[in-house]
């Protein structure tokens, strides 16, 4: 059946096109006047028609597309699945509904798909911008979009200097694993072993300087053996866990670099025929939803993905609302959450 148009609805109404135009995009401006009985025919006739604005016209005649672009590492993570529920939330409240990509920071094509995501009609951009710091050609194209004023919002551990001349919401985990580390330390645990899956190690440095600093805080060694770099998949995280209980010297509690890649972990200790936490302790970063769920529960350190994405929305929609007020920072605590997988080191 053909969708109606709005010339149908000006001839059931008896009205112009051009008048059913300014009715149903509420745009007359005070230019053209359209008495209340008029505009109620076109109203009627839209009802009786059932009669829907095509959305890219109206993106063509108002430059507003609705659309916002939503920029993610890693879709596997359920973290992130927390970031981009908040940023739904706050953006279809206010009417505008999500272009979601993923970009994972090793991803080869990621200049590409950055690029092919900043050329669509979209009214604004929340990202994690981890592909960005290793990529010149998609520095450049977020230069591009910053000069041109699309509204951008990076949601980011905090780099420094390296804001992009975009808003920000920034929350990092420096001092909390400072507070992983002491709950850790005052357990007894002096060999600390930190699963490191992180596809650019630079943007894990809250984590590692943090754990870092407590181990020279407490006159223990920095051993570079239990620090295992590895992939972002829980694979990866397994793999790992299995080095460090090859070492002479295992660790008596982990650090992995998030709740994703410690289910890796957890699945290793278990398979090597140990126990959480009666041989090794574990502390996972991130509490996604299933971390309290786990058997042990999951002790974790948190950013509240949820509302991360959602103060990342609010600092979008008010850019659109202002395109020139200042640049704009939220910073975001983190707190350490204990349940049952931390316990005092084996004698």
């Amino acid at each position: 059946m053909k969708r109606p148009t709005q010339v149908d609805v000006a001839r059931l109404a008896g009205v112009s096109r051009a008048t059913v135009s300014y009715v149903v995009n509420d745009r007359a401006d005070g230019r053209v006047t359209i008495s209340e009985e008029t505009r109620r025919r076109v109203l009627d006739a839209v009802a009786e028609l059932d009669y829907t604005p095509d959305a890219r016209a109206q993106a063509l005649r108002s430059g507003d597309t609705k659309a916002v672009g939503l920029i993610l590492p890693d879709i596997h993570n359920p973290h992130f699945w927390e970031v981009a529920d908040g940023v739904e939330q706050e953006v279809s409240a206010a009417g505008y509904h999500i272009l979601m990509s993923s970009i994972p920071p090793e991803n080869k094509d990621a200049e590409d798909i950055f690029k092919d995501l900043s050329h669509r009609r979209i009214d604004g951009l929340i990202m994690v911008p981890s592909f960005i710091y290793q990529s010149e050609e998609a520095q450049k194209t977020l230069a591009y979009l910053v000069k041109r004023r699309v509204p951008i919002v990076g949601i980011m551990a905090d780099h420094g200097e390296r804001n992009f001349n975009i808003d920000r919401v920034v929350s990092d985990y420096r001092e909390t694993t400072v507070d992983v580390m002491n709950h850790l330390l005052s357990m007894g645990h002096r060999r600390i072993g930190f699963v490191f899956g992180i596809a650019i190690p630079a943007l894990g440095n809250d984590r590692l300087s943090g754990y870092q600093s407590s181990l020279q805080s407490a006159g223990l060694p920095i051993d570079s053996s239990l620090i295992v770099a590895c992939g972002p998949d829980m694979e990866d995280s397994y793999q790992a866990t299995k080095q460090l209980f090859a070492l002479p010297s295992p660790p008596t509690a982990i650090l992995a670099i998030n709740d994703f890649l410690a289910i890796g972990v957890l699945r290793a200790i278990q398979d090597l025929g140990m126990n959480v936490p009666g041989d090794v302790s574990l502390v996972g970063y991130d509490d996604i939803p299933m971390a309290k769920y786990l058997v042990p529960r999951l002790s974790t350190a948190s950013k509240d993905g949820e509302k991360m994405g959602r103060e990342s929305a609010k600092l979008l929609l008010a850019r659109l609302q202002n395109p020139d007020l200042p640049r704009q920072e939220i910073k975001l605590p983190t707190r350490l959450i204990l349940r049952e997988s931390t316990g005092l080191a084996p004698s």
